[in-house]
């Protein structure tokens, strides 16, 4: 039995990073509703846009780990 050290290192390493940017996205899109939650608690409205910028930031986030999650599941399927 002959083992690719090179593929095997190669799908170690983009999972990694897929891994990494996930995470990461998930908690800009976090970030994102708390800003939006402490920008709506001052005076009950927003200031300068500040939570429209911040809920439309965290839903474009949480639309990327969803569109990456279902070409992963695709990828698996097909």
């Amino acid at each position: 039995m002959k083992i690719d050290w090179a593929a095997l290192a190669s799908v170690f390493g983009v999972s990694l990073v897929v891994t990494v940017v996930l995470v990461a996205l998930f908690t800009l899109g976090l970030v994102g509703l708390s800003k939006r939650e402490a920008a709506l608690a001052g005076n009950g409205h927003a200031k300068g846009g500040s939570a429209a910028v911040a809920t439309t930031s965290a839903v474009a986030c949480f639309a990327l780990c969803v569109a990456a999650v279902a070409y992963g599941i695709s990828l698996i399927v097909a």
